[in-house]
């Protein structure tokens, strides 16, 4: 076995693993505690933050931070088993990959300077804080969650080519096909949200598939 097929495929399960715990956190702990998830009571949601400054911070560190990280190992991971038989191809979408990886790293810090700086402003401004909590979460959003364009082609171009060919299972690469569309569906605004929980719980499955794909390698 390639060693680091090995780490690749650990890395696809943790990627799973973040989405997953990002996603029990939200709903079993943030939403039944006050977390705004329609996103449009900003002085709501700007005291929430106060409130839960380090449940949000470690929610951040995993969702954005580590998955960021594994991401990069699991997409070169894939990139060395793939470039063999499709060179181009696995470059394009490897470098999306790269791309994506970048832009949820960047969401992350954004998104820690933010839950440090809301507090402060909430103390003596709570007005203030809202303003600031929307203008940075705009720019969040528009990063790392509101258009799923780069993961939408690192998974779509990836797939495409391992099924031409035929490496990874039809049936996994039938499913990033899947999962590439409703990324790039995303750019509609009148889809976004059904397609990005597409997107989302999608990936929850081809994380964890590649991961013990890359593990059997």
């Amino acid at each position: 076995m390639n060693p680091f097929s090995k780490i690749g495929g650990l890395a696809g399960l943790i990627a799973a693993g973040t989405y997953l715990f990002g996603f029990a956190l939200l709903l079993a702990v943030l939403e039944p505690n006050g977390y705004d998830l329609s996103g449009t009571d900003f002085v709501a949601q700007a005291k929430f933050f106060t409130e839960n400054q380090t449940i949000m911070y470690i929610w951040n560190l995993v969702i954005w931070i580590l998955n960021a990280i594994v991401l990069v190992i699991l997409a070169l991971a894939i990139h060395d088993i793939l470039k063999d038989k499709s060179p181009a191809i696995s470059q394009v979408a490897t470098s999306f990959a790269l791309i994506w990886a970048g832009l949820v790293l960047a969401s992350g810090m954004l998104s820690n300077i933010t839950l440090g700086a809301v507090p402060e402003l909430y103390a003596s401004n709570p007005e203030q804080a809202a303003q600031f909590l929307r203008s940075m979460s705009t720019v969040e959003n528009g990063l790392g969650g509101g258009n799923e364009l780069a993961g939408g082609l690192w998974v779509l171009i990836l797939s495409w080519g391992a099924l031409r060919a035929k490496i990874f299972s039809m049936p996994m690469n039938v499913l990033g096909i899947i999962i590439g569309a409703a990324g790039l569906s995303t750019l509609v605004p009148v889809l976004a949200p059904t397609t990005g929980a597409v997107f989302g719980l999608g990936f929850i499955i081809w994380f964890a598939w590649a991961g013990l794909t890359l593990l059997r390698h």
